[in-house]
C-alpha cells in the first residue's frame, strides 16, 4: 500500500510538472511574441518607409534610408544598458518584474513611434524623437531576451533543455512574423494613404499587444531556480559579479551572437532595402521574409531537439558555417528577382542557417552561468554584441552598397561576421546537459 501511494504521488507531481512546464512554454512564446513585434516592426519601417518619411535624404534615394538604419542601430546601443538594468532586476527581485517592465516600456515607446509628427511636419524635431523611442526599444529589448529564455529553461529537465529553451525563440520568430504579416496588410493600402497615415497602424496596434501580454505575463509562474538560488546569492551587483567571476562566458557567448544576429538584420532588415534598390516589389520580398520565418518557427525547434542529441557546438557550427556558405548565393538568388529564388533565398538564410544558431542559442547560453547571475550574464552577452552585430550590419550593408552598388561586398562582410563566430566555436568546449556549472536544482 506505502509503495502504490508513493507511486501514485510520484505520478501525480510528474503529472503537474509536466502541465507546469506547458503553462510556462506557451506563456512565454505569447509574451515573447508580443513584445518582438514591437521591436521588429522598426526595422520593416526603417527599411520601407522611415527614410523618406524621417530621414533628410537630398538627391540621394539610399541616404534617407541610411538615416532609418542609423537610428535602427541606436536602439541596439541602449540594449547593454538593458541587459544590466533588468538583469539585475531579474537576478535579484525576479524574472517576472523585470519581463513586465520590459513589455510597459517597449509598448509604449512602439505606440508613441505611430502619432510621431514627420519631417516635413516637424522639422529635425521628428527624427529626433524617434530615435529616442528607438533608444527606449533597445533598453527594453535588451532585458527582454534573457528573462523569456529563463522562463523555460528553468523549468526543464536538462536532457531536454534544447528542445523545450529552443520555444522560447519561437516567440521571437513570432513576433516577426506578425509584425510582417501587420506591415504587409497595411501596405495593400492606396499609396498615398499608406504613406499618409496606413504605416502609423502597426505602431499603433502594440497598445493591445501591450494588454495581452502583460496579462499573460502576470500568470506565469516565478522560476523555481530563482526562489532557491535567491536563498544564498551575494548581494553584490550582478554586473558586476557577472565580470569578475565569468569573462570568459560572456566573451563566448558575445561570439556566438555574431553571426546570428548580424546575419538576421541582414536578412531580414537590409534585404528588403537592397529588394527595393533592384526595383524588386517590397510585397515580394517582404512576402520571402514572411514564409521564411514562419517555416523557422518549425526548424529551430528541431534544431534545438537536435542539439539534445549531438551536442549544442556541433548544431551552432551546422548554422554558422553554413551561413558562410549561403552568403554569396543569397544575393545571387534575390539579384535573379524571380519570386522562387527570391523565397529560396530566404528559406536557406532563415530556416537553415539562422534556425540552426537560434534554435539552439538558449540552452546554450543558459547553460554557460549560474543561477543566481543567470539573467545578467545572458543579457550582457547577448547584448553587447547585438551592438556592433545587428545594430551596425544594416547602417554597413547600406553604406558598402551606396558605395559600390554591388551586394558582393556586403557578402564578404557576411562571410567575416560567419567566421568571428566559428572561431568561438572551434575555442569553446561543450557544456550540455547541464553537466556545466549547475549540478542542482530544476534542470
Amino acid at each position: 500500500m506505502t509503495m502504490a501511494y508513493k507511486g501514485a504521488a510520484a505520478t501525480a507531481a510528474g503529472q503537474a510538472q509536466r502541465r507546469r512546464t506547458r503553462r510556462v512554454v506557451m506563456a512565454s512564446i505569447a509574451g515573447n511574441a508580443m513584445e518582438w513585434y514591437d521591436f521588429f516592426i522598426y526595422g520593416t519601417a526603417a527599411a520601407l518607409v522611415f527614410g523618406e518619411l524621417f530621414f533628410p535624404k537630398g538627391t540621394d534615394p539610399l541616404l534617407g534610408t541610411m538615416g532609418a538604419f542609423a537610428g535602427f542601430a541606436v536602439g541596439f546601443l541602449a540594449r547593454p544598458l538593458g541587459g544590466v538594468v533588468f538583469g539585475h532586476i531579474g537576478d535579484r527581485r525576479g524574472r517576472k518584474i523585470a519581463l513586465e517592465w520590459t513589455l510597459g516600456i517597449m509598448g509604449a515607446s512602439t505606440f508613441l513611434i505611430g502619432l510621431l509628427p514627420t519631417y516635413a511636419q516637424a522639422g529635425f524635431w521628428a527624427p529626433a524623437a524617434m530615435v529616442l523611442l528607438r533608444i527606449l526599444q533597445g533598453a527594453a529589448a535588451g532585458g527582454e531576451w534573457g528573462g523569456g529564455v529563463l522562463l523555460i529553461s528553468e523549468a526543464v529537465e536538462g536532457r531536454r533543455r534544447g528542445f523545450f529553451s529552443s520555444f522560447s525563440q519561437l516567440g521571437v520568430a513570432g513576433g516577426f512574423v506578425l509584425s510582417s504579416a501587420v506591415f504587409m496588410l497595411a501596405q495593400q493600402l492606396p499609396r498615398d494613404a499608406f504613406m499618409s497615415w496606413g504605416w502609423r497602424l502597426p505602431f499603433l496596434l502594440s497598445v493591445f499587444i501591450f494588454g495581452i501580454g502583460l496579462y499573460i505575463r502576470r500568470h506565469i509562474p516565478e522560476s523555481e531556480a530563482f526562489v532557491q538560488a535567491r536563498k544564498t546569492a551575494r548581494r553584490g551587483m550582478p554586473a558586476v559579479e557577472v565580470f569578475r567571476r565569468y569573462p570568459r562566458e560572456v566573451f563566448t557567448a558575445m561570439g556566438l551572437r555574431v553571426a546570428e544576429n548580424g546575419g538576421s538584420y541582414i536578412f531580414l532588415a537590409f534585404a528588403l532595402a537592397y529588394g527595393k534598390f533592384l526595383g524588386i516589389s517590397s510585397d515580394l520580398m517582404l512576402g520571402g521574409v514572411l514564409l521564411s520565418m514562419f517555416v523557422e518557427l518549425g526548424t529551430l525547434v528541431w534544431f534545438g531537439h537536435l542539439s539534445d542529441r549531438i551536442g549544442r557546438r556541433a548544431v551552432y557550427l551546422l548554422g554558422s558555417a553554413g551561413l558562410m556558405a549561403a552568403a554569396f548565393p543569397f544575393f545571387w538568388m534575390v539579384e535573379t528577382r524571380e519570386p522562387f529564388w527570391i523565397f529560396a533565398a530566404f528559406l536557406l538564410g532563415n530556416t537553415v542557417c539562422h534556425a540552426a544558431m537560434i534554435g539552439t542559442q538558449p540552452s546554450y547560453f543558459a547553460e554557460l552561468f549560474p543561477p543566481e547571475v543567470r539573467y545578467t550574464g545572458l543579457a550582457l552577452g547577448h547584448e553587447l554584441a547585438s551592438v556592433f552585430a545587428g545594430g551596425l550590419s544594416p547602417l554597413i550593408a547600406m553604406a558598402l552598397l551606396r558605395k559600390y552598388e554591388s551586394a558582393t561586398p556586403v557578402a564578404w562582410f557576411l562571410v567575416g561576421l560567419a567566421a568571428i563566430t566559428v572561431i568561438t566555436l572551434l575555442l569553446t568546449r561543450e557544456r550540455r546537459g547541464g553537466t556545466g556549472r549547475e549540478q542542482a536544482g530544476p534542470f
